[in-house]
């Protein structure tokens, strides 16, 4: 979760300075929307992290139970005689 809080931070923090650059602000200004964007960006990546790898692990659950589920349904059943 820390390395995609960081790259979500420098991805708004790059993306915002470019863009503050293109619109020749002044650099206090620039330099402070691009931090406010890599706060922003940083908490977003993080959020996005946490709900993607919750999701990937419910997924994983699914498919070990389908497939013990498949075992079951396949392995022949013993009745005593």
């Amino acid at each position: 979760m820390k390395l995609l809080m960081v790259i979500g931070g420098l991805l708004g923090f790059v993306i915002s300075l470019v863009i503050g650059l293109v619109q020749s602000s002044a650099w206090p200004s620039v330099l402070w929307r691009a931090s406010a964007a890599a706060l922003v960006a940083g908490i977003l990546m993080r959020w996005w992290g946490r709900i993607w790898l919750t999701n990937l692990q419910q997924v994983t659950r699914e498919h070990l139970v389908a497939q013990m589920k498949s075992k079951a349904a396949a392995s022949p059943t013993q009745s005593k005689s």
